[in-house]
């Protein structure tokens, strides 16, 4: 077992032996020092001790019930969906929550007097490599999760602003909660006061059914209470920009281990910096989970792996972007906002296609920038479009536009080697998408052809536009799109990749990458029925889409006379 799971062992053990002792009447005095005897009594009541919590990260499922079974809980009780500790991981780390599947497992314990009693386990899967080790490492350093619980019996309005009101005059504070639906409860989170006794920090008062009409109240105290300090961490995103284009600048992730640390100097002496500034700048990126510090020094974690030049997809070309060309023209955001221009044309004279054309080192760290981003477009080999392609009796042919290296297209013609390809791209793309493509034994099924959109070849069977359509503005948009209609013919399959718009004002990606967008191309992101529209004034339909990981979508068209393939 990984060691870091079996802290999680050692940590859920404690928490087991901690549950079968206490109650709440000796509980509530440690956690709320000053409680008089009146307040004490109102409170045991209404409410008893229920359950500890502590959130761990097995590396699979097999290993989450051998360790319970260890400590001596049963494993025959079914998880249940985490909706509160999932939005507050992801607000934490800055992630998706669809991509933190966090679950609440309720193995039963006896308390002291025979009571029923549970530990309440938060489990969210972290395989080894899993770009989720910071987060883990970073939640077991700072046991974010840990609490103390107590149900609410008989819970009314009345009841629970009434207990909100002696937690908060003893000096506990507001520290969110939520109402989950899948059970049908409403929990109440709290801080302790800083002279508790009760060994935990984190507090929560669980009342059964809907209670969000008292819940308000209770989280606008808690957002009054961080919104300066929310306030701030977003000013200093720039500062995270930076440190991550110096890190991977520097190349220190290649001079770093995952499995064991090096000293901070040892560090700085391997990259040619100062060693007081990489002990700044290595604290800084712990705080963040792309290192972790120990008695050795500090190692890498599998998130900041993804930095490392040998990495596959590395995303060192993507830091080493925004952090360069990127960073200097979103400094000039105020100027796309006032004029609607492109900021970085503004900054540097000229659109940036036409920049990095300029500067070979920019125009090639661009290209390895977008591969970075393939992780994208990966499940795209699994298409039903395109699998049906690789099934057909005869050889087919995928039109790649402005495919960039031809990352996109290799993988798909590697994963199917029934299909030919197509690659139209600039000239001085071709080159090295060419040496890249033959390197990965393709030559013989690819063709190179120099052009622009207007020259969109014909004949082909599967055409896809990757990232490209939110580059431009709509007119350029649908004039990119006519082109691929007149060369598509009728049978042909159209795939566009690009980060979809959600339909309100919740966190998305695409959300971020459409401020980039006008601040840097001059493009931006858009809606579903946006994007039908501009297929429909170029003779297209949209038939259907597909998430990606990445927050990315696959929209497929087809000519808007063509029928449905479940029709032919």
């Amino acid at each position: 077992m990984p060691t870091t799971f079996a802290t999680d062992t050692d940590r859920l053990a404690e928490t087991v032996e901690f549950v079968r002792q206490q109650e709440a009447t000796t509980l509530l005095p440690l956690l709320l020092p000053g409680l008089d005897a009146l307040e004490l009594r109102a409170l045991v009541d209404r409410c008893r001790f229920s359950h500890a919590a502590l959130l761990i990260f097995p590396p699979a499922r097999e290993a989450l019930h051998t360790v319970l079974a260890g400590c001596g809980l049963s494993t025959d009780v079914p998880p249940q969906p985490s909706v509160v500790v999932r939005e507050r991981l992801a607000a934490r780390h800055r992630r998706d929550a669809a991509d933190l599947d966090v679950r609440i497992h309720r193995p039963p314990v006896a308390g002291p007097d025979g009571t029923n009693r549970t530990v309440e386990v938060f489990t969210l899967a972290v395989p080894p490599g899993s770009d989720l080790t910071g987060i883990a490492e970073t939640e077991r350093a700072r046991e974010h999760e840990a609490h103390l619980a107590f149900d609410i019996e008989r819970p009314d309005p009345l009841v629970l602003r009434g207990m909100c009101a002696i937690f908060a005059r003893h000096g506990a504070t507001a520290d969110g909660g939520g109402y989950n639906p899948h059970e049908d409860g409403t929990v109440f989170y709290f801080t302790a006061p800083a002279d508790t006794k009760a060994g935990y920090r984190r507090v929560e008062l669980y009342a059964p059914g809907d209670h969000r009409d008292v819940l308000a109240a209770h989280l606008d105290e808690y957002r009054a209470r961080h919104s300066a300090e929310t306030l701030l961490r977003l000013m200093t995103g720039a500062w995270t920009t930076q440190a991550l284009a110096v890190f991977a600048d520097l190349r220190v992730p290649d001079a770093m281990r995952t499995e064991e640390g090096t000293p901070a100097g040892t560090l700085a002496r391997a990259v040619g910096a100062d060693p007081e500034s990489m002990v700044t700048l290595l604290r800084y990126l712990a705080m963040h989970g792309l290192v972790a510090s120990g008695r050795d020094g500090y190692r890498l974690t599998g998130l900041g792996a993804l930095l490392r030049t040998d990495a596959p997809d590395s995303m060192r070309p993507l830091a080493l972007m925004y952090g360069g060309p990127f960073y200097r023209s979103f400094g000039a955001l105020g100027h796309t906002v006032r004029t609607g221009e492109v900021a970085f044309d503004h900054l540097f004279g000229e659109n940036h296609f036409d920049h990095f054309a300029r500067h070979p080192e920019l125009a090639e760290l661009f290209d390895h920038s977008m591969a970075a981003g393939s992780r994208m477009f990966a499940p795209l080999t699994e298409h039903p479009v395109v699998t049906a392609a690789s099934n057909a009796p005869d050889r087919r042919t995928v039109v790649d536009i402005a495919g960039g290296n031809g990352a996109l297209l290799g993988r798909v013609l590697t994963a199917h080697p029934r299909l030919d390809g197509v690659l139209l791209e600039r000239p001085h793309v071709l080159d090295a998408a060419r040496r890249a493509l033959d390197a990965a034994g393709l030559a013989g099924r690819c063709a190179y052809r120099p052009g622009d959109f207007a020259d969109v070849p014909p004949d082909g069977d599967i055409y896809i536009l990757s990232r490209i359509l939110h580059d431009w503005d709509d007119e350029r948009c649908r004039e990119i799109l006519r082109h691929c209609a007149r060369a598509m013919p009728a049978h042909a399959d159209l795939l566009i990749v690009e980060r979809v718009l959600p339909l309100d004002d919740s966190a998305s990606l695409a959300t971020a990458w459409d401020l980039h967008m006008r601040c840097n191309v001059g493009g931006r992101e858009r809606r579903t029925d946006h994007y039908a529209g501009l297929l429909a004034d170029a003779g297209l339909t949209l038939v259907g889409r597909s998430p990606l990981p990445l927050e990315g979508n696959v929209l497929h068209a087809r000519r808007a006379a063509a029928p449905h393939p479940a029709e032919r």
